[in-house]
C-alpha cells in the first residue's frame, strides 16, 4: 500500500508538473506576440484546414516552426513560434511571393504540435489517392483488436496511450468496438472532456474520458476519413469511410452534430459479420422457420416486417434475401441507405437530389425484370401502391413498415389509401419483432417465479397452437434472471440479441376481415389470426424466458407486462 501511495504521488506530481510547463510555454508564446505586435493564438480549440496546411509540407513547416491553418480567400492565417526566426521568414516570404496575405498569430510549441500532427493524415489520405476507401492504420488496429476481450482492456489501452499523433489513439477505439461486438461508437464533447462509449447489445456503456486534446485531434481525424469539412463545427455532417482488411470489409457510417460543448459523434459500424446470422440464431423457432420456408417459395406476394428503428428488420429481410438467392433468379433493392453489401444481388441506394426516391426507384427496378424486391421502406402511399401491384404481377416483395404489431401492418397500409381489393390478396405474411438481450450464460442465475407470474405462464403456455412445442412445466418454475457480470459479459450480464417475433399469415379469413365494408382494426385483426394459431411476441417471449436465454425483467423492458 504504502509503494502504490508513492507511485500515484509521483503520477500527480509528474501531470501538474507538465501542466505548470504547459501554461509557462503559453505565457512565453503571449509576451513574445506582444513584444512583435502580433496576436496569440492557442490551436488546440481550433481544427486547421487541409488546404492551409497543404501549401507548405511538414519539412518546412517543422524546421521554421509555424504552420498555415486557416485559408479564406487569399488571407492565410499563419501559426509561428517566432515570427523573427531566419527560416520562419523564409517560409513567410515564399507564401507572400505566392500571393498571399499572411495574418500572424505566435503561438507555444504545443500548440503547433498539435497542428503538425495532421501532415500525417493529409499524406495517409493522398497515398490511398481517395478512392473512397480511406484505411486506418490496419496493422495497429488488428494488433490492438488480438489483445481486447473486454471493456477494461479497451481502457487500459486508451489510458496507456503513447504514440506520436493523439489522432491515432482512433485505432484503439475502432479496434475495442470491434472486437465488443459494438453497433456504434459515441464520442460526445461534454465540460472539459470527451465522453466515449460503445453501444452493445443494444445499450450504451461508458468507456472512457478523453481529454480535450484527443478528442479534437480523433473529431479532425474522423472528418478527414469521412470526407467532411474540417472547419466547420456549427451544423450537422454525414460521412462514411471503410475499414478495408484482408478478410473483411467494414463500413463506418459517421454523424456529427453540433452540441453545447463542441461536436458530438456517432459511428455506426456496418460489420458484414452482423448479417451473416441464419434464422435460427436471429430468434425464429422451428414453427416459425416452417411458416416462414412456406411463404418465401411463394412465386409472389409481399413480406412485411414491422417493428421500430433497431429492432433488426432489415437484418432479417437481409437473411430473407440470402435464403432465397439463385443464380437464376434476379434481385433487386432499393435502400436508404445501403448498409451491407450482398453478393450477387443488385442493391440500389434513395438519392433525393437526383429524384431517385423508394417509389421513382421502384418503378425503375420492375422495368429490369427482377423476380424479387426488397425496398427499405415503404413511407407513403406511393411506394405502398407500387409495391402491392409488383406483388400481384408476379414479384416476390420484402419491405418493412413502422407499426407496433404485425396486426397493425393492415390498418396502417390501409391509413395510406392502399385499396383494400389490392391489399387483401398482395399481403402473404406481416411478421413484427423487437430485440431483447440475450443472457450471459457463464453468469446467468436461476430464480423461481412468484405464485402469481407461474399461475400466468402456466395459462399463456396452455394457450399455445399445438404446432408450437410446449415446454414442460414443474410445481415450481424456475427461470433465469442476470448475474453480477463477468469477463465474458463486460459485467453486465447479458451477451448477445435475440428477437422476439409474432408471424400473422394472411389467408382467407384475414382477406375477407380487410375486405369488409368497415376498416378492420387491429383487436380485431389480432384476435382471428390468434384463434388461427399466432404466437404473439409476448407468447414467444415467455417461452424464450422459459428455455433461458433471456430474462423477465428484459423482456418486460420491451415489451410491456407479459406475466
Amino acid at each position: 500500500m504504502p509503494l502504490q501511495n508513492s507511485d500515484s504521488q509521483t503520477k500527480e506530481l509528474k501531470e501538474k508538473l507538465a501542466e505548470e510547463t504547459l501554461k509557462a510555454e503559453e505565457r512565453e508564446a503571449r509576451l513574445l506576440a506582444d513584444r512583435t505586435n502580433n496576436e496569440y493564438l492557442n490551436l488546440s480549440i481550433l481544427s486547421p484546414q487541409t488546404q492551409a496546411l497543404e501549401l507548405i509540407t511538414e519539412d518546412e513547416a517543422r524546421s521554421a516552426f509555424c504552420a498555415p491553418f486557416i485559408l479564406k480567400q487569399k488571407v492565410l492565417s499563419f501559426a509561428c513560434k517566432d515570427p523573427e526566426l531566419a527560416a520562419t521568414k523564409i517560409v513567410m516570404e515564399k507564401l507572400k511571393a505566392q500571393g498571399y496575405q499572411l495574418k500572424i498569430y505566435v503561438v507555444s510549441l504545443e500548440s503547433l504540435k498539435y497542428v503538425w500532427q495532421d501532415y500525417g493524415l493529409i499524406a495517409a489520405r493522398h497515398k490511398k489517392e481517395i478512392t473512397g476507401k480511406i484505411d486506418v492504420e490496419l496493422q495497429q488496429l488488428t494488433d490492438v483488436q488480438k489483445e481486447i476481450k473486454s471493456i477494461r482492456q479497451v481502457r487500459e489501452q486508451i489510458s496507456s496511450f503513447d504514440k506520436p499523433y493523439a489522432s491515432q489513439i482512433l485505432e484503439i477505439i475502432l479496434a475495442g468496438a470491434l472486437a465488443l461486438d459494438a453497433s456504434d461508437v459515441h464520442v460526445e464533447a461534454e465540460e472539459g472532456v470527451g465522453r466515449l462509449r460503445y453501444r452493445i447489445d443494444g445499450a450504451l456503456q461508458d468507456i472512457a474520458d478523453l481529454s480535450l486534446n484527443y478528442y479534437r485531434s480523433i473529431l479532425s481525424r474522423i472528418k478527414l476519413l469521412g470526407g467532411m469539412k474540417i472547419n466547420i463545427h456549427s451544423t450537422a455532417q454525414d460521412g462514411r469511410f471503410t475499414i478495408k482488411a484482408s478478410e473483411v470489409t467494414i463500413e463506418i457510417r459517421v454523424s456529427i452534430i453540433p452540441s453545447a460543448y463542441g461536436e458530438t459523434v456517432v459511428m455506426r459500424i456496418l460489420n458484414p459479420k452482423t448479417i451473416q446470422l441464419n434464422l435460427e440464431d436471429l430468434g425464429f423457432r422451428e414453427d416459425d422457420l416452417t411458416i416462414i420456408d412456406e411463404q418465401i417459395k411463394r412465386p409472389n406476394g409481399i413480406i412485411l416486417n414491422t417493428g421500430p428503428t433497431g429492432s433488426g428488420k432489415t437484418t432479417t429481410l437481409y437473411a430473407f434475401l440470402r435464403k432465397v438467392y439463385d443464380p437464376e433468379m434476379k434481385i433487386i433493392t432499393v435502400e436508404d441507405p445501403i448498409e451491407y453489401h450482398l453478393d450477387g444481388i443488385t442493391q440500389t441506394q434513395v438519392n433525393a437530389g437526383k429524384n431517385y426516391t423508394f417509389a421513382n426507384g421502384l418503378r425503375s427496378i420492375l422495368r429490369q425484370d427482377p423476380d424479387v424486391i426488397l425496398i427499405g421502406e415503404i413511407r407513403d402511399n406511393e411506394t405502398a401502391e407500387i409495391a402491392m401491384h409488383a406483388a400481384l404481377t408476379g414479384h416476390l416483395v420484402f419491405s418493412t413498415l413502422h407499426t407496433n404489431e404485425a396486426a397493425g401492418t393492415i390498418p396502417r397500409l390501409l391509413d395510406m389509401a392502399v385499396q383494400p381489393a389490392i391489399l387483401a390478396p398482395a399481403l402473404n405474411l406481416a411478421i413484427a419483432q423487437r430485440l431483447v438481450r440475450k443472457l450471459c450464460v457463464s453468469c446467468r442465475k436461476k430464480v423461481k417465479l412468484i405464485t402469481e407470474e407461474a399461475e400466468n405462464a402456466r395459462k399463456m403456455v396452455s394457450r399455445l397452437p399445438n404446432r408450437v412445442k410446449k415446454p414442460e412445466l414443474g410445481q415450481a418454475i424456475e427461470v433465469f434472471e442476470a448475474g453480477p457480470g463477468c469477463d465474458e459479459c463486460n459485467g453486465t450480464g447479458y451477451k448477445g440479441r435475440i428477437a422476439v417475433l409474432e408471424l400473422l399469415v394472411v389467408d382467407q379469413e384475414i382477406q375477407q376481415i380487410i375486405n369488409q365494408p368497415r376498416l378492420p382494426t387491429i383487436f380485431q385483426l389480432k384476435e382471428a389470426a390468434v384463434k388461427k394459431g399466432m404466437v404473439t411476441m409476448e407468447e414467444d417471449a415467455l417461452l424464450k424466458i422459459l428455455a433461458g436465454l433471456i430474462s423477465v425483467d428484459e423482456a418486460e423492458a420491451v415489451l410491456g407486462k407479459i406475466i
